[in-house]
């Protein structure tokens, strides 16, 4: 129940426009009963506050939208807690394909059980084949077809070899054509540990969608409009994304970015960047704290995220919060035709 109130019992609104991204609770008139109002309470994220009024994301349900002069009380609340959970039981495949749509690519096209994606260049992982199972051809002329149909895109083949997941002799036949391989490690931890994590939360905003301000601060922005078009696509794609954002100097980027993807029991944690000066402060810990807590609010009781083994900075950071490896996969290119 809302509890915002001064003393003699008067609701108070505590809360203003430069509290949008923030977790509230809020009072407002819903409706009038016998020329009576009648008051119903939301808690959620402050998605939105302008002339049209208010709108409120809840942990479940639609999100909730009503005019500024029905506000009757509100304020800034904690965090979710999140509730102690083991790791949901997911094996490498499985977490593979729920990363691939929590990062889905503009354009997909099956071969058998692999799938074809193509994000005008953005990211390998969204212009790259997933190879989990068999793709219905010897693999030789699978990968051949792998090839044309990158090259009618004008991009580079880029197969992702997972391991466990992918056919066991596709490394050997990659090898075999001069493939160049990156590997990279998937990581999990319990969510739960996350949520503890930094301080200074209430820095922290969140928002369904990246906006000037976030894009100014990430760093595969370019200024191609069709690379920029499939990054937005591929950005907002997922069950549920969120973006967090620690504001900096007006008129600057932000000093730290963050985007999360929640999909059932599992969320996907990127795109955690922070400015040069800010670096080893926290503030990695930090937003990653607060959208672990609206994962954890929306049911999600696992963390995930992927990294690089080249990037051994990103890798302490993550052994010291507590993630383990899951699996391990790697991309290898192709000859181009």
């Amino acid at each position: 129940m809302m509890d915002g109130t001064v003393a003699g019992g008067r609701p108070e609104v505590r809360l203003d426009r430069s509290d949008v991204g923030r977790r509230v609770s809020v009072r407002r008139i819903s409706e009038l009963v016998n020329d009576r109002p009648v008051f119903r309470d939301v808690i959620g994220v402050l998605a939105r506050w302008d002339d049209h009024g208010l709108t409120v994301v809840p942990r479940t349900g639609p999100e909730v939208t009503f005019p500024e002069d029905l506000l009757v009380a509100g304020k800034a609340v904690p965090l979710f807690p999140g509730r102690r959970a083991p790791l949901p039981a997911s094996s490498p495949v499985e977490l593979q394909r729920i990363a691939s749509r929590g990062w889905p690519a503009v354009e997909q096209e099956q071969l058998g059980d692999w799938t074809l994606r193509a994000s005008a260049g953005f990211t390998r992982r969204a212009n790259s084949v997933q190879t989990l199972g068999d793709p219905g051809l010897p693999l030789p002329e699978a990968l051949d077809a792998v090839q044309d149909w990158y090259a009618a895109r004008g991009l580079p083949a880029v197969v992702e070899v997972t391991t466990p997941g992918s056919p066991p002799d596709l490394a050997a036949e990659l090898a075999r054509l001069g493939a160049e391989e990156a590997p990279t490690t998937v990581r999990v931890a319990p969510l739960a540990g996350l949520v503890r994590l930094g301080s200074g939360h209430d820095r922290v905003r969140l928002a369904r969608t990246a906006d000037a301000a976030w894009l100014s601060r990430y760093r595969r922005v370019t200024d191609d409009p069709e690379v920029e078009r499939a990054a937005h696509q591929v950005l907002h794609g997922g069950p549920s994304v969120w973006f967090a954002t620690v504001p900096g100097v007006p008129g600057q980027p932000p000093i730290a970015i963050g985007r999360c993807v929640i999909d059932g029991p599992w969320a996907c944690f990127g795109a955690i960047e922070v400015a040069p000066h800010a670096r080893r402060t926290g503030l990695a810990s930090t937003v990653m704290a607060v959208l672990a807590a609206r994962a954890a609010e929306e049911g999600a009781t696992g963390a995930y995220l992927q990294v690089e083994a080249v990037n051994t900075g990103a890798i302490a950071l993550y052994d010291h919060l507590g993630f383990t490896t899951s699996h391990t996969y790697h991309y290898a290119g192709l000859p181009r035709r």
